[in-house]
């Protein structure tokens, strides 16, 4: 499990990339079942329901939320086994957000990147990926599942600070 934050941030042509990183061991077609195959994507985030193709929505469950409320999710590319893109609009604004593998000597890369208009927020934000990709590893691994408190409000200053200087954040 990662004890601190490793999340980064990039400046890009149309704002920010908020950008996580896990290593894991396995090969990317494996990797890619745990984050698109409704019963796996359950042991970590939540199950999914609807035709996943490209610019299809799909219903999702945030299981290990409050009230494990469903949303709507857009999936905007899929590129088995390599990319993962969807989108989806809640309170709090527009999400859009791409899973990345690629092979490395000890298994799969995997990077998460929230593509950002803004840096505000992040110091909820980071805290909340950087415990989902924990949740992935440990449901891959059967290890003891991570404590949410472990992350928030213990990583917000990290994230914060990454983006204090300019609103667009350093990496």
């Amino acid at each position: 499990m990662t004890s601190s934050p490793t999340g980064r941030l990039f400046r890009t042509a149309t704002g920010t990339d908020l950008v996580l990183t896990r290593t894991l061991r396995a090969p990317a077609d494996d990797v890619w079942a745990s984050l698109t195959e409704p019963d796996r994507t359950a042991r970590w985030f939540g199950p999914w329901e609807g035709d996943a193709a490209p610019g299809r929505t799909i219903r999702v469950q945030m299981a290990f939320e409050d009230q494990e409320p469903w949303f709507d999710v857009r999936v905007d590319a899929c590129e088995p086994p390599r990319r993962l893109a969807v989108s989806t609009v809640d309170e709090a604004g527009a999400w859009h957000l791409e899973f990345l593998l690629a092979s490395v000597d000890a298994g799969t890369e995997l990077r998460l990147v929230q593509h950002l208009t803004s840096t505000e927020g992040i110091g909820a934000v980071g805290p909340g990926w950087e415990y989902y990709l924990d949740l992935f590893t440990a449901a891959r691994d059967g290890s003891p599942r991570p404590n949410f408190d472990d992350y928030y409000p213990a990583m917000a200053p990290y994230f914060e600070a990454l983006s204090i200087g300019d609103d667009a954040g350093r990496g």
